[in-house]
């Protein structure tokens, strides 16, 4: 069976990395990239100025669900888009984990970027311990089931779905492009239930120590249409090559 064609997507994360002159480093590096992929580097906010936007889509790695008031540390969606970003992260499991965000609040934020005009990479995934439990698809289905509480089937058609094993993030470890397929395609089977034109459009990602080396066979999985890169996005070379891969 032929792989259905979807824009690939790749995006970086930088999480709390970089400084303007890595951001430079990127500028030039990819000024001239070629790739089939819509290509996205979600930076810290402080960075997003020093982006050249004309190469590539800047994102942002958090944004508030509500507009504007005394919430001090927080980003607006306006805000965001005013410095230049078109993306924004959101329910990265970092922040699920380090900042308690729920199921809830994750689906309120993307509800926001889409009605503000962004499209939010929704990060969804199990820790070791509920993959180990045999509890991957209840635990994933509940963070889905927040989604669709809040958000419409058209608003889901205009966001990306991150799968990120937790297990897999920062630790070298990689789920086999089998597990992670197998995922994908639950992901994509739960939105099937909801709206077959949503599931058969929605890109979902892959991020879990995505690398050159694996990238390819990755991104070759039937349900897998890019990646969300972690550490790999913070070297340009290693970024091009992922983003290559897509091709």
């Amino acid at each position: 069976m032929s792989k259905i064609e979807r824009q690939p997507f790749v995006a970086g994360n930088w999480k709390m990395n970089g400084s303007v002159a890595l951001a430079a480093d990127f500028n030039q590096k990819l000024a001239d990239l070629s790739s089939r992929a819509q290509v996205v580097i979600c930076t810290p906010s402080v960075l997003i100025h020093a982006l050249d936007k004309s190469h590539f889509s800047v994102g942002a790695q958090n944004v508030s669900h509500l507009d504007n008031g005394a919430h001090t540390g927080e980003l607006s969606v306006d805000m965001l888009k005013e410095a230049g970003c078109e993306y924004a992260i959101v329910g990265h499991s970092e922040r699920r984990e380090d900042q308690g965000e729920s199921n809830h609040l994750v689906a309120q934020k993307a509800q926001k970027c889409v009605r503000s005009g962004l499209t939010p990479i929704i990060c969804v995934g199990e820790p070791l311990e509920v993959r180990e439990a045999g509890q991957v698809e209840s635990f994933v289905t509940e963070q889905l089931d927040a989604l669709t509480s809040v958000m419409t089937v058209a608003e889901l058609k205009q966001s990306v779905v991150a799968y990120e094993p937790i297990w897999a993030i920062g630790t070298g470890k990689t789920a086999t492009p089998e597990q992670a397929q197998d995922v994908h395609e639950f992901i994509r089977g739960y939105f099937s239930k909801v709206d077959a034109e949503l599931a058969q459009g929605l890109r979902i990602l892959y991020g879990g120590s995505v690398k050159p080396d694996n990238a390819a066979t990755l991104f070759s999985q039937q349900d897998v249409d890019g990646g969300l890169i972690g550490g790999a996005s913070l070297k340009a070379e290693d970024f091009i090559s992922i983003c290559q891969a897509a091709n």
